[in-house]
């Protein structure tokens, strides 16, 4: 990122977003603004929930530059003043401006927002992480010690516990890790960096809206990088709408309370589509003349549709019941093969990363007690970088094989040109990008 952020470029454009403000309101804003200085102290918030683990105090979040450059800092000074008035206009509390707008400093993570890690890895080694051996056995102990909020929350939500205990284990590592940002300072440094301004300021009012009904306070709403909240990360906007006192201390307490944790999630996950009593998929073997353009979220057929035409579960069982099914190959034709149903998109609901899903659903299956993958990843098979894949997106547009646009990422009109591809060379058509694909492009002349 660099040291100094556009300072005319921000300049106008908070100044435009100022004219349709009224008078009185930015007179107010900015007297709130000015009053900082003698701004009074935040209260702490309450205690946890006595079924609460200890949790331990936040470690400092990380600093932000001691001498950020004065173009800067004046452009973040004008910003948070024009915040502040369309936040009175929100609704937001004049006590709430008052006391937490002063404060908010930038913190130093706008280039953690531009690569996510399940978008870069193979799913090999996305899911080597995910659902390790450590995690798993880490996951069969907290069951056990929060075996009652779990099933309460599982009886209450029809969401299996080990998917609610898979989705907390995948987002901070059963609480052992949820991040150590403010969460108002990071939603307000990307609001005010400008790439996801419109997104970020609209959680930055749900953050302040939070601390108005008194769950948490400024200083103890402690999150990611991303402004992701608590146990299983939750966006602020999220949590207004999901978020569950399930403890019944009149607090929606997602730090400290795993009652309010696991009912959270579960609540979340049944308003995203979750079907009670149908699993997230199972893993299947594919018959040798299957057409992988039909292995994609976007193909459904019911699951005995599927059996019909020789996909078969992996071992000795018949293909479980589901609606609206689909075949997933996360790594092509030489790795294993998935029909997921509902409930897996409903866990995309949760984070949009089919490794995401599906290091959800394959933790869950093992702390249940079931198996892990049975077929092997293709390991051999060298990653492409980004911008190795931006290449290949490239050649195949030139060669006439639409792939979309050449962002680095692999997503459906990237396979779909690939398979293309490679229909015109022959071989498996399994939309997989590999190293030696992409030479081959280089190699026939394309760019």
């Amino acid at each position: 990122m660099p040291n100094t952020f556009d300072a005319i470029r921000t300049t106008r454009r908070h100044a435009i977003a100022q004219r349709g403000l009224s008078s009185g309101a930015l007179a107010l804003a900015s007297a709130l603004i000015a009053g900082c200085a003698t701004a009074p102290p935040q209260a702490p918030a309450p205690a946890p929930a006595a079924s609460a683990p200890s949790t331990p105090a936040p470690t400092p979040a990380p600093t932000p530059e001691e001498e950020t450059p004065r173009t800067e800092a004046a452009s973040f000074a004008q910003w948070k003043q024009a915040f502040a008035a369309r936040a009175l206009a929100a609704g937001i509390s004049e006590p709430t401006v008052r006391t937490i707008l002063p404060n908010v400093r930038l913190q130093r993570i706008v280039h953690l927002d531009r690569a996510q890690p399940e978008f870069t890895r193979t799913p090999w080694q996305y899911l080597d992480g995910a659902v390790s051996p450590l995690r798993i056995k880490n996951g069969r102990t907290k069951m056990q010690r929060y075996a009652r909020p779990l099933q309460a929350a599982s009886q209450r939500y029809e969401v299996p516990a080990s998917i609610i205990a898979a989705i907390w284990g995948m987002e901070s590592n059963y609480g052992s890790n949820f991040g150590n940002f403010p969460v108002v300072d990071v939603l307000a440094t990307l609001a005010f960096d400008g790439r996801r301004a419109a997104w970020a300021e609209r959680e930055l009012i749900a953050a302040l809206r939070i601390i108005d009904s008194g769950d948490i306070d400024a200083e103890h709403m402690i999150g990611s990088w991303a402004g992701a909240m608590g146990h299983t990360q939750f966006l602020p906007s999220v949590y207004l709408q999901y978020a569950v006192d399930a403890d019944g201390d009149g607090r929606r307490d997602i730090w400290g309370s795993i009652p309010d944790v696991t009912a959270s999630t579960a609540n979340y996950l049944a308003n995203s589509g979750w079907t009670g009593g149908e699993p997230w998929g199972v893993e299947v073997r594919l018959p040798a003349n299957f057409d992988y353009a039909r292995a994609e979220l976007t193909t459904r057929q019911n699951s005995s549709a599927w059996a019909a035409e020789g996909v078969q579960a992996v071992g000795s069982q018949e293909l479980p019941a589901m609606a609206g099914a689909s075949v997933i190959a996360p790594a092509g034709a030489r790795g294993p093969a998935f029909l997921v149903g509902t409930n897996f998109r409903a866990i995309l609901r949760y984070n949009n990363s089919v490794n995401y899903a599906l290091g959800v659903s394959l933790l869950a299956q093992q702390l249940a007690g079931g198996p892990g993958v049975e077929a092997g990843w293709p390991r051999d098979l060298a990653p492409l970088s980004r911008d190795q894949m931006r290449s290949m997106q490239s050649a195949l547009n030139a060669r006439g094989f639409d792939a979309g646009s050449a962002d680095g990422v692999m997503g459906p009109a990237t396979r779909a040109g690939l398979r293309q591809y490679q229909q015109s060379l022959g071989v498996q058509a399994d939309g997989y990008p590999t190293q030696e694909l992409l030479q081959q492009l280089q190699q026939s002349g394309a760019p």
